[in-house]
Parts: structure tokens; C-alpha cells; sequence
């Protein structure tokens, strides 16, 4: 037994991971975890550094009875000023926990799924930080409607839980079962076209402002990278190339997070943030 782990890591039933290639992964979250939890420090601090904090507002659409002319109008209010800052701030902190997690505490249990082709911490970090980036997105391209942001969230999050029930119903299969990845893209592809709809109605209203530069990179970047996630996904079950190897694929999930969130974060802060 002994022996085992001298050159193993924890086993699952199907395989284990070598000890080797566990350490390495422990490196790469520990590293990780460290890179976002400073990042989530910078970002935070930069952001109360501009007085006033950058917020966009957020308003609540609906009905009321006019009593001038006895018909239902349309009527807004404001219901919260969404702090831009502090919101990238909080998907840096939701990763860095995460990575430190699988670092750690919940180290062999993720490692146990790594061996069967999951990762369970993964999506349940990318459902709540890439569907808070994909808000911050949408707010600066001026969606201020509290309930299309909060559709756009809960959009957002069905994608990446349909990439973790990929996984599951694939685990053991020679083919894969690719339903549950059309159905994560139907889903995901729904918050961009909200975005892209509102930029266009914005960029052709007559006398309405220019939309900002930094704006419209953020939107072509991230727009990219978000598919990066679903390519890698793609490789990995068509087993091309390295990505025969899953934990090549879950180092590459990491790189695409950890590039996707910091250009988000520091195009925003020159676009907006810096004092």
C-alpha cells in the first residue's frame, strides 16, 4: 500500500492520477489561487481609490395607471447602483477560492474526479464568476433592466451547468453524448446577443454617444475567450491531439479562465476605474 502512494495518488475506481502529475496540478492551483486572490486585492483597493465608486444603475421596469388619461404607461425606477469595481473584484475572489480549494482542503476529491473526467469545483466556480462577468459585461453596453440582467446571469449559469452535466453523462462512453453541449451553447448564446442587440440599437439611435472603444473591446475579447472554453470542451471529447489527455484540457480550462477574467478586469479599469 505504501508503495501505491509512493506513486499514485489517491485512486477512484477507473485510474489515478500519477503522483507526479498530482503535484504538478497542485502547483498550478496553489499558483493560481495566488494570482487571482491578488488580483481580487488590486482591483478592489483601485476601485475605491476613484472617488466616486463607479457604479451602473440598475432600474426596475413596469405598468402604472395613469389617471390623466386613465390608460396603463410604462414607468421605471431605480433600484441599485451596481458597483463596477467591486463586482470584477468579487469573480477574482470566487476563483482564487476555488483554485485554493482544489489546492487543498477538497485536493483528493477533486483529483479522484479528475481521474474520471470531471470537475465538479470548475463549473460550480464558473457558474457564479463568469455569470457575474458576463453582467459587468452587459452593464457597461448599457443593459440596465434589472430583470434582463438577472435572465442574462441565470442564462449564463445554465451554460456552464450544462458543461458539468456533459461531463457527468459522458463519463465511461467511447462516443460521446453531445446534447448536453448544444443545449450549454443555446443557453450561453443568449447573453450575447442581448449585449449585441443593445450595442447596435445604441450605436444606430440618432444622437445617441459614441459607445466607448474600451466597450466594444471587452465585448470582441471576451466574446472569444468565452467560446475558448467551449473549443476546449470540443477537443477534449474529440480527443485531438494533447487533448487526449484530460488533464491537459483542465490546465487549458485554467489559462482560458485566469487570461479571460484579467482582460476583462484590466480593460476595465482603464476604461473606467483609473483615477
Amino acid at each position: 500500500m505504501n508503495g501505491n502512494l509512493a506513486t499514485t495518488s489517491m485512486t477512484t475506481g477507473q485510474a489515478a492520477i500519477p503522483l507526479d502529475r498530482s503535484n504538478a496540478l497542485f502547483r498550478w492551483n496553489a499558483v493560481l489561487a495566488v494570482l487571482h486572490f491578488v488580483q481580487f486585492a488590486a482591483i478592489l483597493a483601485l476601485s475605491f481609490a476613484k472617488s466616486p465608486v463607479v457604479t451602473s444603475p440598475v432600474v426596475s421596469t413596469y405598468l402604472r395607471f395613469d389617471q390623466a388619461t386613465s390608460h396603463l404607461v410604462t414607468a421605471q425606477r431605480s433600484i441599485w447602483e451596481l458597483p463596477i469595481g467591486p463586482a470584477v473584484a468579487l469573480f477574482f475572489l470566487m476563483s482564487a477560492l476555488a483554485h485554493f480549494s482544489m489546492a487543498f482542503p477538497a485536493r483528493r476529491w477533486y483529483e479522484a474526479h479528475l481521474a474520471r473526467g470531471q470537475n465538479p469545483i470548475r463549473w460550480v466556480e464558473y457558474s457564479f464568476s463568469s455569470s457575474v462577468m458576463i453582467v459587468v459585461i452587459a452593464a457597461l453596453a448599457g443593459v440596465q433592466e434589472v430583470g434582463t440582467l438577472i435572465a442574462i446571469f441565470g442564462a449564463n449559469a445554465a451554460m456552464i451547468l450544462f458543461g458539468w452535466s456533459m461531463e457527468i453523462a459522458n463519463e465511461g462512453r467511447e462516443r460521446p453524448q453531445w446534447l448536453h453541449y448544444v443545449f450549454g451553447c443555446i443557453a450561453g448564446a443568449v447573453p450575447w446577443v442581448v449585449i449585441f442587440v443593445t450595442l447596435l440599437v445604441s450605436a444606430t439611435e440618432p444622437g445617441s454617444a459614441p459607445i466607448p472603444g474600451f466597450v466594444i473591446a471587452i465585448f470582441a475579447t471576451l466574446f472569444v475567450f468565452f467560446n475558448g472554453f467551449a473549443i476546449n470542451m470540443v477537443l477534449q471529447y474529440r480527443k485531438i491531439g494533447r487533448w487526449r489527455d484530460y488533464l491537459y484540457g483542465e490546465r487549458a480550462y485554467m489559462l482560458f479562465s485566469l487570461i479571460a477574467k484579467s482582460l476583462l478586469a484590466w480593460q476595465v479599469f482603464f476604461g473606467t476605474l483609473r483615477p
